[in-house]
């Protein structure tokens, strides 16, 4: 047994030591070979509207085209802030031929949420969905942005499906906002500037920055996480290495509920099982279970990935049990820990195992994995994948042998550049190459991982991170709060979800008051479940609010 890295030992032989991350000298590389290798296969389909790998290509050449001659230039922001589209692909691409810099956005982010994204980022250039416009229309002139291209649910659904369904959206269930973007045009306007005008290819170097993928600290203050050519290229290969051993090229289809503005389906989704071959229908609503069931029994569906509520909610649906699951093969779970009884109904109904993973934004994202072939152990978050490097330390960043309890650190091709525009939190994180992840756990003696605890303060809902100071920046808005700490309590469905404790300034504050502030200001997942009121706070002697302490309270 490697004493170093154990979790060679408990390899497939077919599943490779190192990766090699020089094999595409950048995204767009890779993007030109899959588009050559499967141009006539469907690569994405969208409420049954299908679209090839070549129509893909020349999509995106065409997008490309039109950033080239509103004048933007390499290095530039673009923020995309839509949900599951067939748009979302061809901005994406298009985007990255052109040598922009994508900003992946949240679409239900409230303006203040945007404002600290686009400024932070410095974003000159936005795709977003129209149903959105109306919170832009708010802050854009705090911003940088100058060009402004909105899309639209229906439009790329071809006729007459296009019309009915915008209608739909806009007319009858009244989901689109009237907003005034003066010199915004539409995808479909931008697609035929592009026409009309020739993309000029650009030269790409694997250390340039593609993706500012914004995350959360403990200092609450959002920042973007530099991922690179070589990053995105290094997980997407490190995916292939363990997923396609039980995969066959070209001919698998995969679901994607989970959102491609989100770093897990972005690099599993959108690039490796796509660099595959693989033909990915795309959900928009993944709150919508019905349409995610309705796709399974559309499609054969051979991978799914998911998170843990989600897989929860699909197996709490009555219908969910008629669907033939004889095409599926892989379905894997990130973004938050997988729950054994989750894990055990999904492979009594489905027969297939759910697989579960560890990353972070940090990562690009995968750093762990179960092995797909049911070989895993529930509870682990898995054996590092290859050309990875885990190691518990202990508070004096001292290596621990196995069973020692301790941050978990990485080292790897696929660890972030550093933060944007933020040294000081770069250098908080990375030392000597290795990442800290601010989780704690174990290694157990065959090499599999453990997470038992989070250092950070970070609260866990739904796979999506929220930080503390954040959600206490916006209570404190309300002139009635004198103090407000956040923390995380354990929620059977979520996780995780927010509860505040406060201290009022003003007796007449209520539970409800502050519910509804924290609507106007946060996204869905981020707005508190509970709410306690304290006359005062735990600090420490320096007037520190110890959550810890209020995690540990009833």
């Amino acid at each position: 047994m490697n004493t170093e890295k154990p979790w060679i030992s408990n390899y497939s032989a077919k599943v490779p030591i190192e990766i090699d991350s020089n094999l595409y000298k950048s995204v767009v590389s890779l993007l030109d070979e899959t588009f050559a290798k499967y141009a006539d296969k469907t690569a994405f389909i969208c409420m049954g509207k299908a679209i090839t790998f070549k129509e893909l290509e020349i999509k995106s050449n065409q997008f490309a085209a039109f950033l080239q001659s509103k004048g933007l230039k390499k290095g530039d922001k673009i923020a995309l802030m839509m949900p599951n589209l067939l748009q979302y692909p061809i901005a994406l691409f298009g985007s990255l031929k052109a040598g922009l810099i994508v900003v992946n956005t949240n679409p239900l982010y409230t303006p203040r949420e945007m404002e600290h994204q686009f400024k932070d980022s410095e974003a000159k250039a936005i795709v977003i969905c129209e149903n959105f416009a109306a919170n832009l229309q708010k802050i854009i002139n705090k911003t940088s942005i100058k060009t402004v291209i909105t899309a639209s649910i229906g439009e790329l659904l071809g006729f007459p499906k296009s019309l009915i369904v915008n209608f739909m959206v806009r007319k009858v269930k009244k989901m689109v906002p009237a907003f005034n973007l003066p010199k915004s045009i539409t995808f479909s306007e931008c697609l035929s500037i592009g026409r009309s005008n020739t993309f000029t290819p650009v030269t790409h170097d694997p250390e340039d920055v593609i993706l500012l993928q914004y995350t959360g600290g403990t200092t609450g203050v959002s920042k973007g996480a530099m991922l690179t050519h070589r990053n995105l290229i290094a997980n997407m290969l490190q995916i292939r290495a363990i997923l396609f051993v039980y995969l066959e090229e070209g001919k698998e289809m995969a679901l994607s509920p989970l959102p491609l503005y989100h770093i897990f389906a972005f690099t599993v989704n959108c690039l490796a099982l796509m660099s595959f071959g693989t033909s990915t229908v795309l959900v928009t609503n993944a709150r919508d279970f019905q349409s995610i069931i309705k796709e399974f029994k559309a499609y054969p569906i051979s991978v799914f990935t998911g998170v843990n509520t989600l897989f929860n909610a699909l197996l709490n649906q009555s219908n969910f049990a008629e669907v033939d699951f004889s095409s599926l093969k892989v379905t894997v779970g990130g973004g938050m820990a997988v729950q054994k009884s989750v894990a055990d109904r999904w492979k009594d109904i489905t027969g297939v195992t759910l697989t579960e993973g560890y990353g972070l934004t940090e990562t690009s994202p995968v750093v762990c994995v179960n092995p797909v072939d049911g070989t895993g152990q529930i509870g682990t978050i898995g054996m590092p994948l290859p050309s990875t490097d885990v190691r518990i330390v202990n508070e004096e960043g001292e290596p621990l042998t196995a069973g020692g309890t301790g941050e978990l650190q990485v080292k790897g091709p696929q660890v972030m550049l550093g933060y944007y525009n933020n040294p000081e939190a770069t250098a908080e994180v990375i030392k000597d190459g290795w990442f800290s992840t601010g989780d704690i756990g174990f290694m157990q003696d065959d090499g599999y991982f453990k997470i038992v605890d989070r250092k950070k303060d970070m609260i866990l809902v739904s796979g999506f991170n929220v930080y503390p100071n954040e959600i206490e920046e916006v209570v404190a808005m309300n002139e009635k709060v004198l103090e407000v700490a956040a923390i995380g309590v354990l929620d059977v469905k979520c996780g995780e979800v927010v509860k505040i404790v406060v201290v009022k300034k003003d007796e007449s504050l209520t539970e409800e008051e502050l519910i509804a502030h924290c609507r106007k200001n946060l996204t869905g997942y981020k707005i508190p479940k509970f709410v306690e009121f304290r006359t005062e706070l735990p600090e420490t002697n320096v007037g520190k609010i110890l959550r810890r302490e209020l995690k540990n309270t009833p």
